[in-house]
């Protein structure tokens, strides 16, 4: 494996143990450990530890540990409130580009959210959930809104690993269907009331009283999410494409 594709992976690695709450708020991330059960240099750490820390996910300084963030309640209102906002533009935008082609694509994801609903815990259904949005913000064909949003939708799975409740998998997928069924239709009212009433869920699940830690060692969380990184393709900018989060 290259250097730019070892880097992606433990990025990924990374983000995916966060977003699925594997890698709790607070939890200490030391270059060294993250290293050894990565398989990469620290170099290589901490640049992934970097674009975690741009994206809002990781908290880093020059001299001291990396820890995985911990928004307050008040930065939770205002990434919701940025969300919905870049969500409605998105929604006019998938619209207004509608091509047969792009159904396939949403459908062909909420098939990949059913089958984990069937077979994977409820964490990785809330990362595929939020992945949906991510996709539809890669049909917008707007490539700075696509990179906001895939930022929001991350930071909204971490406000989830604290302060939410668990995700419903059936809820999201069912929503995500009567969306892309707007979209056929070229509805735009109907789409954007759908997502913002979508959205509004996430949030009120979002917000709720504040989760205790879990205590699991840092070593055994990166053994179950370095197996598979060398398989593991970042999520690219497109030109033409893309979900609840």
């Amino acid at each position: 494996m290259t250097e730019p594709r070892k880097a992606d992976a433990a990025y990924l690695a990374i983000k995916h143990a966060v977003i699925e709450q594997a890698l709790t708020p607070g939890t200490r991330l030391p270059e060294d450990v993250l290293g050894t059960h990565l398989n990469v240099s620290r170099t290589l750490i901490r640049e992934a530890l970097a674009r975690l820390a741009a994206e809002g996910l990781v908290e880093a300084g020059r001299k001291r540990t990396a820890t995985v963030a911990q928004p307050s309640r008040a930065e939770a209102q205002s990434v919701f409130e940025a969300r919905a906002c870049l969500e409605r533009e998105v929604v006019r935008l998938v619209i207004k580009n509608w091509t047969p082609a792009m159904g396939a694509v949403l459908e062909g994801h909420v098939r990949s959210e059913e089958e984990a609903a069937r077979d994977l815990p409820p964490t990785v259904c809330a990362r595929l959930a939020g992945e949906f949005h991510i996709k539809l913000a890669q049909l917008s064909g707007n490539p700075v809104i696509e990179r906001y949003l895939s930022e929001l939708v991350s930071r909204c799975s971490l406000i989830l690993a604290i302060y939410g409740n668990p995700h419903s998998s059936q809820c999201g997928i069912d929503e995500h269907r009567t969306l892309i069924e707007s979209f056929r239709r070229g509805d735009e009212k109907t789409a954007v009331r759908l997502m913002v009433t979508h959205l509004n869920g996430v949030q009120e699940r979002a917000l709720m009283p504040e989760k205790k830690p879990v205590d699991e060692d840092l070593g055994s969380i990166l053994g179950r999410y370095s197996a598979g990184t060398a398989a593991i393709t970042p999520i690219t900018t497109t030109r033409r494409r893309r979900k609840s989060a």
